[in-house]
């Protein structure tokens, strides 16, 4: 397990990445027996970080929800990371929103449903907390919402040297590659919808490069949230109120260079367009 000291330096290394825009070296190749809990413990470690420079937590993102890529990452569950104010960006219908590509290293699109709370959700282990299932997330959940996240690599994606690819531990440590939320579309009580049927298409440059269904999410976005809600328990953490949970991305990530104009139409849930500049 890793040091305290060790954990803060790691958080501080990520910390420098982001403004810099440099990426660093993969923590694993310098700390084989590095574990997903290290990963975890990392990324606590720089979201403290975070909060003791003035921002706030206003959600999670989960992660690796098909299993392909968990069978790529040699991981049998998802990964989860925290999503803070700083990284929201809402579009507004009708208009295009403007995301500054400086603020990312190497940023990608990944096409998901957000899901916002009403009330709390609670593992076991917690005070009133049980094991979740589909049915008490949407007995939580106030709205779903079309949601794109912006995912990133602080940690380079292959090593400089080796061209070795990162293993899990060091995405899981990068905040589970999360870099930013896009919100916007409809507002929708998940009891009205079939979850699962909700489908994307996702343009770039009027290019159609990723379609895809929430069913693509474990079979249903829901199971996810559940999924994530029980793994913080043991940490001591839930989900509260007005937090938004992305679920899980039904497309594969797309790269974002500055000029790219995305459209990610979700139908009846409305339009996301956004660009990089």
């Amino acid at each position: 397990m890793f040091s305290d000291d060790l954990l803060n330096q790691l958080a501080r290394e990520l910390d420098a990445s982001e403004k810099s825009r440099v990426q660093v070296e993969h923590f694993s190749k310098r700390y084989p027996g590095m574990t997903v809990e290290d990963g975890y413990r990392v990324a606590r470690a720089w979201v403290r970080m975070q909060l003791d420079a003035g921002r706030k937590v206003i959600g999670h993102k989960i992660g690796l929800t098909s299993r392909a890529m968990q069978m790529a990452s040699q991981i049998d569950e998802p990964d989860y990371g925290t999503l803070l104010d700083s990284m929201l960006h809402t579009c507004v219908p009708g208009a295009v929103l403007d995301i500054p590509a400086d603020r990312y290293i190497a940023p990608r699109v990944e096409v998901e449903l957000a899901f916002v709370l009403k009330t709390p959700l609670r593992g076991p282990g917690l005070p009133g907390g049980k094991t979740l299932a589909i049915e008490d997330v949407l007995a939580a959940t106030d709205y779903v919402r079309p949601a794109i996240e912006i995912i990133d690599a602080r940690i380079e994606q292959f090593d400089r040297h080796t061209k070795a690819m990162r293993k899990v531990y060091d995405t899981i440590s990068d905040n589970a590659a999360n870099a930013g939320v896009v919100l916007g579309g409809e507002r929708v009580d998940p009891a009205t919808l079939g979850l699962p049927w909700c489908g994307a298409v996702l343009r770039q440059n009027g290019v159609v490069e990723e379609t895809g269904l929430a069913a693509g999410v474990q079979g249903h976005p829901a199971i996810g949230v559940a999924w994530l809600a029980n793994k913080l328990a043991p940490w001591g953490e839930s989900l509260a109120p007005g937090q938004i949970v992305l679920a899980g991305s039904f497309t594969r990530p797309v790269a974002a260079r500055r000029g790219d104009v995305f459209e990610a139409d979700y139908g009846l849930l409305g339009v996301l367009n956004f660009r990089f500049v």
